[in-house]
């Protein structure tokens, strides 16, 4: 499988977080995939945004499940951006996406719009939470999921089986060559976050990993070249 390059939110390093101009941003680069977060809003809408509250990437302030679709939709998300739902974001850009979700009830939304537009084959399904992972896969046969991790030991390679995951998404900062054959044992593809200089590209290839996630679309670029 070729190396893949993953926009971080969009290409986070240089727009918005998690905007439509972010998005179109990492589609134009080139970047093979773009990760973004899902959350639920007080009125089940599917809401693009990392934070649980919306206070540091908008100029509005609580938790996006106290507020209304429309509530967030007047605040500014940065250089004059809406705050998004997820299906804008599919009919904004054509490029394949990584939709992470924070819990039991976001997979179930998403399973909703996922069956109901046919993406299976457009939407990979992520999640630091093992339940949210199983739950996804049980509700949408056939879609692919990654679980994610932060703090992890090789044990990480049996939750993912347990949870029915094909890829690893592993923090850079504690990737060791132990959880990599591990993973390659269990036949996992391993993705790592977040690469932003060439240190850290030069590990992901030396490791041969499948991919990296990344806040700038210059990886892109030199990821080609990098041995």
């Amino acid at each position: 499988m070729n190396f893949l390059t993953i926009g971080h939110r969009g290409v986070m390093g240089v727009e918005p977080e998690n905007t439509l101009r972010s998005f179109v941003a990492a589609q134009q680069a080139g970047l093979d995939l773009i990760e973004l977060d899902l959350h639920l809003s007080k009125d089940g809408a599917l809401v693009v945004m990392h934070d649980a509250e919306v206070d540091r990437t908008t100029d509005g302030t609580g938790p996006i499940a106290e507020k209304t679709l429309e509530e967030l939709r007047t605040l500014d998300a940065g250089r004059g951006e809406r705050v998004p739902v997820f299906e804008e974001v599919l009919d904004a850009v054509k490029t394949p996406l990584q939709a992470e979700i924070k819990d039991v009830a976001a997979a179930r939304a998403l399973a909703e719009v996922m069956q109901r537009r046919d993406l299976v084959s457009r939407v990979e399904v992520s999640s630091f939470h093992d339940e949210a992972v199983a739950e996804i896969a049980r509700l949408v046969p056939g879609v692919r999921t990654a679980l994610i991790a932060s703090r992890y030991g090789p044990d990480v390679v049996e939750r993912a089986q347990e949870a029915g995951a094909a890829t690893l998404c592993l923090n850079i900062r504690r990737l060791t060559l132990e959880v990599v054959e591990q993973a390659r044992k269990a036949d996992l593809r391993v993705i790592a976050w977040v690469v932003n200089t060439q240190d850290q590209l030069r590990l992901v290839r030396a490791l041969q990993l499948d991919g990296a996630t990344t806040d700038y679309p210059e990886i892109k670029r030199t990821a080609r070249f990098t041995a």
